[in-house]
């Protein structure tokens, strides 16, 4: 069944190419010519942290197309490819960001710019450096939802990244990150959060045009973000991205596209890179299309439209006090992008498969809309959030009915990952404001009830909050939900969190408490 040869169990045959990467950047760097100093003038950045739906969690800003041999007015557009979003030409998985204008020296303004533009051989061999440096701080009452001391996590992110490109359809890229964290009352330190050095990504692609399709295939370990963002992105909130190992390949028009993958989870350990192994527990493959909708509806729109098919198999799956195998299969519905002043991600999901010998039946509906008040940039933007994640029998028998959204934005619902779509409804006004052109201000009130009153509340990661499942009340919490992210330049900025989580019965009768949550931190990429 398995796609990979044996070496691929430890992270040796990757962390190879990883390294001579960056050690290529490192000689490279050295002979940049000096230039003047770091830019400051205002531009629109990634959000640093958040995901891409638009939240208190996740505020979308602008995305810029990327160049290729083609014209852009012949390509499939870059909002809806599949690789998340690009702002300011940053992106989360830097793969994805384009920055061949610097061919031109005129267009570089400094030494980092020099990075993304290292010319080899000609003007078709060339690298691309990229880094970041964050430094972070969470604040927790109560941590996980008991009455106790609270949690105070300092949080350190340190990222090397080496795109090289040979010719126009042979790249190579390598990624090396570490994670160190220290603070009080931590608990276990998980790999994604504390991680001496880890090989984050590490693949080749390659690429070409056949009868006017882009085509294309990647193999290694690396991001995906291929699908809604409640199921699937690199979680950014981590200090390690989540990351997959196996193959990607895609073909693209300029109307059309298809994107199949195959992939593996990977382990994290805590020491170096020997230690985080492919994970052959788990098995994640399947297919998405997508469709550029006519720019006519409703009056003028900018519209996507993607099916796709997933399979997820994970032989020790935990429901119910139950660890067995599931095969989880995924039939979605995926409509993103704006209709005049209107922004909306919706998703229709059913879920089937099988757990145990037992047949699952679950649903997954996930409605997001914002309206622009105004037309200007800054205008600010009201919305909701409604969502409904399918539970019940997950400890008893019959039908398994508890959704699962399998690798997506994990701090969504809660920044403190106490929440998450399964056994869920969830409704959530909320605004966002720019009161100036480097300060943007979200604000949410989240409420959130159980679906099967026989059924626990879940955490982020799947687990249940034990003894939920024996109460017989369905509120679970309300949750407001603040966060500011502030420009100081390109390459930096500031972001800040408050969450207070207002537990309800379904939550306290099981003796849990409420809770509340402070984070900060500053980033600087290039």
């Amino acid at each position: 069944m398995t796609m990979f040869p044996r070496l691929c169990r430890t992270t040796t045959a990757l962390t190879i190419p990883a390294i001579a990467l960056v050690a290529a950047t490192s000689a490279a760097a050295q002979t940049a010519p000096q230039a003047s100093p770091f830019r400051t003038q205002v531009a629109v950045v990634a959000q640093t942290g958040s995901d891409n739906r638009n939240s208190p969690s996740a505020m979308r800003g602008p995305v810029a197309d990327k160049g290729t041999a083609r014209p852009v007015a012949q390509e499939y557009p870059a909002t809806g490819v599949g690789d998340g979003v690009t702002a300011g030409g940053y992106n989360q998985s830097r793969w994805a960001e384009d920055w061949s204008k610097y061919r031109d020296p005129k267009k570089r303004d400094d030494i980092l710019d020099r990075l993304k533009y290292i010319p080899i051989v000609g003007d078709d061999v060339y690298l691309t450096l990229s880094g970041e440096f964050r430094a972070r701080v969470n604040l927790t009452t109560n941590p996980n939802l008991r009455d106790r001391e609270a949690q105070r996590q300092d949080i350190f992110r340190v990222v090397g990244g080496a795109d090289l490109h040979i010719g126009e359809h042979v790249r190579l890229y390598g990624e090396l990150a570490h994670a160190g964290m220290s603070g009080r009352n931590l608990g276990a330190k998980a790999g994604q959060l504390h991680n001496d050095l880890v090989v984050q990504q590490s693949f080749a692609d390659v690429t070409g045009t056949i009868g006017g399709v882009d085509v294309g295939v990647r193999y290694g370990r690396q991001t995906f973000a291929d699908g809604p963002n409640l199921m699937v992105v690199p979680r950014d909130n981590n200090t390690i991205f989540f990351v997959y190992n196996g193959v990607r390949a895609w073909a693209k028009g300029d109307k059309v596209r298809g994107d199949v993958f195959d992939f593996k989870t990977t382990r994290l350990g805590v020491g170096g890179t020997r230690d985080d192994i492919v994970d052959d527990n788990r098995r994640f493959s399947g297919g998405t299309a997508g469709f550029v909708l006519p720019k006519t509806l409703f009056g003028g729109s900018n519209l996507f439209f993607d099916p796709f098919v997933w399979r997820l198999r994970n032989s020790a799956a935990v429901w119910g006090g139950r660890t067995a195998e599931e095969v989880r299969k995924f039939y979605g519905l995926h409509l993103y992008g704006d209709a005049g002043p209107v922004n909306l991600d919706w998703t229709v999901n059913h879920q089937g498969g099988e757990f145990n010998d037992r047949p699952i039946s679950a649903w997954l509906i996930l409605l997001q809309q914002t309206y622009k008040i105004g037309k200007a940039k800054t205008a600010p933007r009201v919305g909701f959030h409604f969502d409904y994640a399918s539970g019940g029998n997950s400890y008893n028998g019959g039908t398994l009915k508890t959704s699962l959204a399998p690798f997506g934005n994990n701090i969504y619902y809660s920044y403190q990952l106490y929440a998450t779509p399964t056994n869920m409804i969830a409704f959530a006004p909320s605004v966002q404001v720019q009161p100036h052109s480097k300060l943007r201000v979200a604000a949410e009130y989240q409420l959130s009830w159980r679906d099967s009153l026989n059924d626990a509340v879940y955490r982020a990661n799947g687990q249940a909050f034990a003894g939920t499942q024996l109460g017989n009340a369905r509120k679970i919490a309300d949750t407001i939900r603040l966060q500011a992210i502030y420009t100081v330049s390109p390459r930096v900025s500031l972001t800040a969190r408050y969450e207070h989580l207002i537990a309800g019965p379904a939550l306290t009768d099981a003796n849990y408490r409420s809770s509340d949550f402070v984070a900060g931190w500053v980033s600087f990429r290039f």
